[in-house]
């Protein structure tokens, strides 16, 4: 009679795979909570003290770690010499490994890092040319239907379900791993062996363009506010979908009064604070500034949707609208669009990596964080900033930090009226700026994510009437640039730190 062991955390459909083995013959071997589940289930089970003659000691830490187990796992049966060892000692062969392990991502602690576990299901997978090894209760079926067959396990099914099981020991082996490390890791450390585990947890329908496969992924032990999202309405989120909503959701959250942020293609397209403290007036603000882009864009807000929001949107075509919640008589309104997806979220959580493939392998950097401690910014002008325009630039810079390179920020009044993006020089993105503000930006600011390389971006933002202006500085022509700045009457600010976004 062929032997199966099983010995598993996760209760879920091991009776029904037992009474499938017994009814094809098999013997069952197992211990602790498993055995006694089979055992009040009515199936016939050998307890593995029984078989090793030892029992469980050390807290349970010990059980399977015998060799009359691991014998019987590992033993090459085309071997002769094995198959002499298996008869001297009376070992009889195993056939067929169930285990999966302790809830380690759960609640971390050294208590929850399984030994026998993986030991058991390591052997298994490298003997799977003669046992078959199940890690994950969504495999039994597959077992069962095989065993009621022809009451075997055939060769194809063991070697996919090793490949599985050594995939899942990786798992637990980098989560393990990443919580040592962590606690000893300064935070912004970057460790010598970048361990990723990560779990795929939804699928889309393709990638950027329809020809690439797409996939969203959680870091294991983490938690994603895309986890506890609410999708009230509209077709399936796609790969740009997502990406772009993460975009606006991560900076409308940086702010604190009532604010809305719209992104088109990575980089936001309209952003602005309702000095009225109303959702309605932020979202018909922040579409002001560029209409044109906000077209298709993805929308988010930081307080609930109200029916006046609602209504100023519903004539826009819009992607994704994403918000803390949703009015009743707004989701009535937004609903009606039928291919509007509306979300309502949590806040992120704080990123901690940005990682970037390249040929064989990756980049990896910690996440920008910016600083609005104003105790290390320095006005180098003559003119100094006033109450208001301090504000503005705190905004812009803000909005500034998740443009892409060369970035120009044009702001007044808590209001981007003009973003340049992308350009390959600075002065480009300001004339791009300096074009969407189309004058509305007059007295307004300007943030710059990197200095100013010449006097001429500087001189293309006074001529669109900025009056005050926010940059890292360190160019070798900063004094020429301040001479610049004072010649136009212009206050500037130097943060002493750059946020190019690439």
């Amino acid at each position: 009679m062929p032997t199966a062991l099983l010995s598993v955390f996760d209760k879920t459909g091991i009776v029904e795979l037992g009474q499938a083995l017994a009814s094809a013959g098999w013997d069952i071997i197992s211990s602790g909570g498993t055995a006694k589940v089979l055992n009040d289930a009515g199936l016939a089970v050998t307890d593995v003290a029984d078989l090793t003659g030892y029992p469980a000691m050390l807290g349970h830490r010990v059980v399977t770690l015998h060799p009359t187990v691991h014998a019987g796992i590992l033993a090459d049966l085309n071997d002769a010499s094995h198959v002499a060892d298996l008869k001297t000692h009376n070992i009889a062969p195993i056939a067929l490994v169930v285990v999966n392990l302790y809830p380690f991502d759960s609640n971390p602690s050294i208590e929850l890092i399984d030994i026998g576990g993986p030991t058991l299901v390591r052997g298994a997978a490298k003997n799977h040319a003669h046992v078959a090894v199940v890690v994950r209760p969504s495999d039994y079926s597959r077992v069962i239907a095989e065993v009621q067959a022809s009451g075997s396990i055939s060769a194809t099914t063991r070697r996919d379900l090793a490949a599985i099981a050594f995939t899942e020991i990786a798992h637990y082996d980098i989560a393990i791993a990443e919580w040592m490390t962590a606690q000893d890791a300064a935070p912004e450390s970057l460790p010598e062996h970048l361990l990723i585990g990560s779990t795929r947890v939804q699928e889309l329908r393709y990638g950027e363009n329809p020809h690439q496969s797409g996939a969203r992924y959680r870091f294991d032990g983490e938690n994603s506010w895309w986890d506890t999202a609410v999708q009230h309405g509209g077709k399936e989120l796609s790969y740009l979908n997502l990406y772009d909503t993460e975009a606006a959701w991560r900076l409308v959250n940086q702010f604190t009064a009532a604010s809305c942020v719209i992104v088109k293609h990575a980089n936001p397209c309209g952003v602005a604070v309702s000095a009225q403290g109303s959702i309605a007036e932020a979202y018909s603000l922040a579409n002001a500034c560029d209409p044109v882009s906000a077209f298709g864009g993805i929308v988010a807000v930081n307080r609930p949707v109200t029916r006046a929001m609602a209504e100023a949107l519903a004539p826009v075509f819009t992607e994704v609208v994403v918000a803390p919640s949703f009015d009743a008589d707004a989701l009535e309104v937004l609903l009606a669009k039928k291919n509007l997806r509306v979300i309502s979220a949590a806040a992120p959580s704080a990123r901690k990596l940005d990682i970037r493939s390249i040929d064989g392998g990756f980049l990896v950097q910690n996440a920008d964080t910016v600083n609005f401690d104003r105790s290390t910014w320095k006005v180098v002008t003559e003119t100094q900033p006033t109450t208001e325009q301090w504000a503005d630039l705190a905004f812009a810079w803000q909005v500034c930090s998740i443009v892409s390179s060369n970035a120009i920020v044009f702001a007044k009044d808590q209001q981007a009226f003009g973003i340049g993006a992308g350009q390959q020089n600075r002065l480009d993105s300001a004339r791009i700026a300096a074009e969407r503000s189309a004058g509305r930006a007059i007295g307004g600011v300007c943030a710059s994510d990197a200095f100013f390389p010449f006097r001429d971006g500087l001189d293309a933002t006074a001529a669109a009437g900025i009056k005050a202006v926010i940059q890292p500085g360190g160019s070798v022509r900063d004094e020429e640039v301040i001479a610049a700045a004072n010649e136009h009457g212009i206050a500037m600010v130097f943060t002493s730190e750059r946020h190019f976004k690439h």
